[in-house]
């Protein structure tokens, strides 16, 4: 099924350009790094000749991106568990709303998850700022990503608002195909997990006349990701400082930086919890309230969910008492895991041009505030 020629601007590769985009990423300059962290058992050139015979989308993500994947997996995550599966219908497609904490594995790693239980890969939302460079974008783009535009005045965000609203409408309703977004603009830095009211306006501006159905023709499904160890937890933490001093400007390759943290930063145990999908009676409960208060009552929703999903780990009830000077949950956690915690908080160390305290507290905050959501 071919898309209509006015998502040309923002929707991944149609089946017949992946073999054009096979052959450009394998002849690109970077592929040799990707094809030894990916195939790290193979030679280059038997790398190359795997994608000589990919000629799909399903064939790329399931010989390429499941195994990059599971290499991550293997690399830097302990254990990975995945819960609610079983809530999802395989015949049925779904915008899953997912909290973010990694630029790419939020995202990545759910879509193993779904091939794992027999259902098709979603859509994936990948910013316009993250699309940068020929082997990226073709990756992204054999990968069932499509762009998302930031920023703008605001009559260019509203129209690309509205042209992302009724992308995301006819991938799920027409095309059949799930949908994945993040719950907020960027990831959470600080650990507060919280949906943008503005991300719910956006899904009902392709349907205006009714916001119930708006939803419900959507079939939302908010989803819950717990990492043991924060991807990036110390450059979070960073930048929360230097944000609380001034206007926070991005390095030229820091986007870059983040996403290969992220992907090779030691995780520890990451859990993915499926949550209850949003329903119709939800909704019509909702509806006499005026749009503003409905978008926001239905993000509410969303966190009421993705907070009580929250897997925490010692990590996060460490923090908790260390941040607020308590022993509340002390049973939660050993002397060995208080001192692991500790060892990561030392690295603070190594950046004397900031204040240690705040830092201190900017990285106490990013592990304890889900505590604070989910038992608070």
């Amino acid at each position: 099924m071919k898309y209509p020629s006015v998502f040309d601007d923002i929707r991944p590769f149609d089946e017949e350009e992946v073999v054009k985009a096979m052959e450009d990423i394998a002849t690109d300059k970077a592929f040799p790094v990707l094809a030894r962290f990916v195939f790290p058992d193979k030679t280059t050139d038997e790398v190359r000749a795997i994608f000589g015979t990919l000629k799909s989308i399903d064939d790329f993500q399931t010989q390429v991106m499941y195994t990059a994947n599971k290499q991550i997996m293997y690399r830097s995550i302990t254990n990975m568990s995945v819960g609610g599966m079983e809530k999802l219908d395989v015949e049925k497609r779904y915008l899953f709303v997912s909290n973010h904490r990694d630029i790419m594995l939020d995202a990545s790693l759910l879509q193993n998850s779904l091939k794992d239980y027999g259902h098709k890969t979603a859509q994936i939302t990948f910013g316009a700022n993250l699309m940068r460079g020929d082997i990226v974008v073709n990756i992204g783009k054999s990968n069932k990503m499509f762009r998302v535009e930031r920023g703008g005045n605001m009559k260019a965000f509203y129209e690309s608002s509205k042209h992302l609203s009724d992308y995301i409408r006819y991938v799920i309703t027409e095309r059949n195909e799930s949908v994945w977004i993040a719950q907020r603009n960027g990831r959470t830095k600080n650990g507060d997990d919280r949906t943008d009211q503005g991300i719910v306006k956006m899904f009902c501006m392709s349907k205006r006349d009714d916001k119930v159905q708006a939803l419900a023709e959507l079939n939302i499904v908010p989803v819950s990701v717990s990492y043991e160890w924060e991807p990036c937890d110390i450059l979070k933490a960073m930048e929360l400082y230097v944000s609380s001093i001034k206007t926070y400007e991005k390095t030229q390759n820091e986007d870059l930086h983040s996403i290969l943290t992220g992907i090779l930063q030691t995780k520890g145990r990451v859990h993915f919890e499926i949550c209850d999908p949003i329903k119709i009676e939800e909704l019509e409960s909702l509806s006499d309230l005026n749009s503003g208060e409905y978008h926001k009552r239905v993000a509410k929703l969303l966190d009421s969910r993705i907070h009580s999903a929250y897997r925490l780990y010692p990590n996060n009830y460490i923090a908790y008492d260390k941040r607020f000077g308590v022993s509340k949950y002390k049973d939660r956690y050993t002397e060995v895991e208080k001192e692991l915690f500790e060892q990561r908080m030392n690295v603070l160390d190594t950046y004397p041009e900031f204040d240690k305290e705040q830092l201190e507290e900017i990285l106490l905050d990013i592990y304890s505030n889900p505590v604070i959501n989910k038992e608070g």
